[in-house]
């Protein structure tokens, strides 16, 4: 079955991610190990809550291992992925559930990442899906004994070079990625036309008071940490300047944007829109606010190495810089979110981490956190 989404009467279709397919590869392989039979279509659920129906391609199996690949579909959100094939060799050993990474798939080589240093490029949420998918065929078919599993994109030794991995300290190939399972459609249009709409429905309710995330990360942690209510929230993307614009046009009273620390870091240099192709400076500011404070450019250097938020957090924490440097971030936020309103409408930002909670907010931001806590029955 296809998604769509809907955006100025067009249908853009959507598609799924490289986890998924990794996911699903891996369950035709195991199935076909275990049964000595070839399947045209597997299913696997995705944390989407979509169920897929995909089919196994270049499909090898005997009594000791089962091969098979499928193929990445971007839908209308095409990228440098798109139709490559995403393979799993499964074979059988003693005990336990052993991931590896096979050819095209990245090698992390840093500290920082969501993938331990050393291992495979696999994402955690693709991790967790190749697991809960394989253990579902092992389980019906009584299987107590453990398995190998190898997820190879060939294509992907040539492709990653044109990607941020190297840079970041992935080498060798691609990461296997994707938090829903689903790759939505990225029309960058379609995403600020979606935004306003999002806006004008919060506008006719009535609501004066915009409680703002750029994705999911924000979202679960304003649910699951903060306790917030989410009836008068709206997702910006990375559209940060054209969410203030707008928000102005409606003649909302206050906007709150809760975002993770490497997105919401770029507002405090005045980037408006956060895609890492437009701008990825986050190193750069903490290295300057650092030094500013005290730090020594040995210090300095290390906080610009950081491939992560989390990174730098940590030197800060460590040196004692935290405090004073978050402050002037969030001063700086403050500063670029309301020179963008022109003082018409009341702003503020909270900045978290997923390792370290909340790292930072603007001055308004705890008057504007009491507009949006959930009241309980």
């Amino acid at each position: 079955m296809e998604e769509y989404q809907f955006s100025q009467g067009k249908i853009l279709r959507c598609g799924y991610t490289t986890g998924s397919c990794a996911a699903a590869a891996a369950k035709a392989a195991v199935v076909m190990l275990f049964t000595g039979e070839r399947i045209d279509t597997v299913r696997i659920d995705t944390p989407k809550g979509i169920t897929l129906n995909l089919e196994p391609l270049d499909v090898e199996f005997n009594i000791s291992y089962a091969s098979c690949a499928v193929r990445k579909d971007s839908g209308d959100d095409p990228d440098d992925t798109n139709g490559v094939l995403v393979y799993a060799k499964v074979e059988k050993c003693y005990e336990g559930m052993n991931i590896i990474g096979g050819i095209g798939v990245g090698c992390v080589t840093k500290p920082g990442l969501a993938c331990p240093e050393g291992g495979p490029a696999i994402n955690p949420v693709p991790h967790k899906m190749i697991t809960d998918e394989v253990q579902k065929v092992m389980t019906a078919n009584n299987y107590t004994g453990g398995v190998k599993i190898t997820i190879s994109i060939p294509e992907g030794v040539e492709i990653a070079k044109k990607t941020f991995n190297p840079r970041l300290g992935i080498v060798g190939g691609l990461s296997v990625l994707g938090t829903s399972g689903i790759v939505e459609p990225m029309s960058e249009k379609a995403l600020i036309e979606t935004m306003y709409v999002e806006m004008n429905t919060q506008k006719a309710r009535n609501n004066k008071n915009l409680l703002v995330f750029f994705g999911n990360y924000g979202e679960d942690f304003s649910r699951d940490v903060l306790r917030l209510d989410m009836c008068n929230s709206v997702t910006c993307s990375n559209f940060v300047g054209e969410l203030l614009d707008y928000a102005v046009y409606c003649g909302f009273e206050t906007l709150l944007l809760i975002g993770h620390s490497g997105k919401l870091v770029k507002l405090a240099q005045g980037i408006m829109n956060t895609h890492s192709k437009y701008a990825d400076c986050r190193t750069e500011f903490f290295v300057i606010q650092a030094m500013f404070h005290g730090a020594s450019g040995k210090i300095g250097r290390e906080i610009y190495e950081c491939l992560t938020t989390d990174e730098v957090v940590k030197i800060l924490k460590m040196e004692g810089l935290f405090d004073v440097v978050m402050h002037e971030v969030a001063e700086k936020i403050d500063f670029y979110m309301q020179n963008r309103v022109h003082g018409k409408i009341k702003t503020a930002a909270l900045m978290f981490s997923n390792v370290y909670g909340i790292l930072g907010k603007t001055a308004l931001a705890d008057k504007l956190l009491e507009l949006h806590v959930k009241k309980e029955n």
